[in-house]
């Protein structure tokens, strides 16, 4: 039997799992506000990883960054009636500016209030519409691509780290265009920027089709997104990309004049993904020892740990590792140069290694005296951490050979991660489903690992849609997306009997 690092394993209890990895991880923790969390340095180190990898193919596109206020007026919501009703519930409003103190307790100040109540940033549409209004005179100041890295609040009732928070981060991406055609060939263009991002930095394989009408975002015509599954079979939607239309332009007066001299309402998008992100990247690789980590977004690649015992050749060691270090420094792995480093912590061996191993680090190297005098090292991958046998997989090798061979043993542990998930992925989508009632029974009580089913339908509207959704509500099941690579459908309705006209995904989702 192996005695795996964490307390607790996938199988006996998937959701405290999740909660141990992170704690365990040192990837964040409670901050004192319901919803909010302190992202600890190695959380916010995959994040930043993301946000480096992510921009970088944003800006390719043509985006700039810029930035808007956290806080945006009360009527600039209101000016688009589908959109605040979509966020009203969850908008952290600001009504005073000023606290007093009372019988030394600080309370707020009545006469402070705001002639206008500010809402706590949701989401930009709003804001950046005005700007819009004001950027925007003519074709020839079209289209306009920014994007900014921001905070926002949705006030949340029930929240998991990562997953679903009061406060995330995240970049949204918001554009203007001339024409419809170009404003839908840029919502599609980022949700392929998402899906290639997803699948070739975070090793997280994912489906992007666009979403039902009733799953579409507040204000959206169309709304697209990349859905992942995590080792419990359910679905996570790992970023979204919306065709917006004219519905903020009609909002906001974002108008232009054409180049034969009428008025045109601009036709805009937004697409975001967020630290959700590190969630699925913890569901999706974790194992019963804790996280791994991609080697494209992990803050540390190599991490060296020297065997340190307070005795005289402890210089020796520490000296063999910081040398081995900046050997390693110098190679390029993934199209970046290799990020090592050297955990030279007063602490047992064995602690920081288990620590390392928790955290994810793609490759973690022991040196000891031993290892000095003999010109080795002991290495560990942490995607292959057990032989078969259960013993731990660390292999003695020359320290040239590591040199050697660490750039390409990173790569490999790349595209091995995302082969698991991959295998997963496919294995775990039940296709061929043709009544409700397997449908029921795929997803019965008890189930542990069900994961998606393929179903054909006829894309029902209205009132017909609400029923298919209370329905599947039932079950506490939504439709993910409709796959853009999905067959095409060739059969009936699964809920109306209707003839299909496209073929989604129905899962469990967080």
């Amino acid at each position: 039997m192996i005695k795996h690092a964490l307390p607790v394993t996938r199988a006996q209890d998937f959701a405290r799992w999740y909660q141990t990895v992170i704690a365990e991880a040192d990837m964040a923790e409670e901050s004192g506000v319901r919803g909010c969390m302190v992202i600890r340095p190695w959380g916010y180190g995959i994040w930043e990883r993301i946000q480096r990898l992510l921009d970088d193919r944003i800006k390719a596109t043509g985006h700039e960054n810029c930035y808007f206020p956290l806080f945006i007026p009360l009527s600039y919501f209101e000016k688009e009636a589908e959109h605040v009703e979509g966020f009203a519930k969850e908008m952290a409003v600001v009504t005073h500016h000023r606290l007093k103190s009372v019988d030394g307790k600080l309370v707020v100040d009545p006469d402070a209030k705001l002639e206008e109540p500010l809402v706590v940033r949701p989401t930009s549409e709003t804001v950046i519409g005005a700007a819009f209004s004001r950027w925007i005179q003519s074709w020839r100041d079209l289209p306009v691509l920014i994007n900014q890295w921001a905070n926002v609040v949705r006030w949340e009732m029930r929240t998991r780290m990562f997953l679903r928070t009061s406060e995330f981060l995240w970049q949204e991406g918001h554009t203007a265009h001339a024409t419809e055609a170009e404003a839908r060939e840029e919502t599609l263009k980022m949700l392929e920027v998402y899906r290639a991002f997803a699948e070739d930095c975070l090793a997280l394989p994912v489906v992007a089709g666009e979403k039902p009408e009733n799953e579409r975002f507040p204000g959206a015509v169309a709304t697209y997104s990349i859905e992942a599954m995590m080792q419990d079979g359910k679905a996570l939607q790992a970023g979204t990309s919306h065709f917006l239309g004219t519905t903020f332009s009609a909002a906001q007066n974002i108008r232009f004049q054409n180049a034969d001299g009428g008025h045109e309402l601009a036709q805009t998008t937004s697409w975001g993904v967020s630290t959700r992100m590190v969630g699925g990247v913890i569901m999706v690789h974790g194992d019963d020892d804790g996280l791994r980590v991609p080697p494209m977004i992990a803050p540390w690649q190599i991490v060296i740990v020297p065997m340190l015992r307070d005795a005289p050749e402890d210089a020796e060691v520490l000296a063999y590792a910081k040398a081995l270090q900046a050997d390693l420094a110098k190679l390029s792995a993934l199209g970046e140069p290799v990020r090592a480093l050297v955990d030279a912590k007063s602490a047992k061996a064995q602690v920081k290694r288990w620590g390392w191993v928790k955290k994810g680090a793609p490759i973690i190297v022991e040196v000891g005296a031993r290892d000095v005098a003999g010109g080795n090292a002991a290495v560990i991958r942490r995607d292959r951490l057990y032989q078969e046998s259960g013993k731990l997989a660390s292999a003695i090798v020359p320290r040239d050979e590591l040199v050697a061979e660490a750039a390409a043993m990173l790569e490999d542990i790349q595209t091995s991660l995302h082969a698991d998930a991959r295998a997963r992925l496919e294995a775990g989508i039940r296709r061929g489903v043709t009544e409700f009632a397997q449908i029921e029974a795929h997803f019965a009580e008890g189930e542990r690992y069900p994961g998606w089913v393929e179903v054909e339908w006829a894309k029902p509207t209205g009132a017909e849609l609400d029923a298919v959704v209370e329905r599947l509500k039932k079950l506490k099941l939504t439709v993910r997306n409709v796959p853009g690579d999905a067959a095409a459908a060739d059969g009936v309705c699964i809920f109306t009997g209707a003839p299909a006209v496209e073929r989604i995904l129905v899962a469990r989702a967080y």
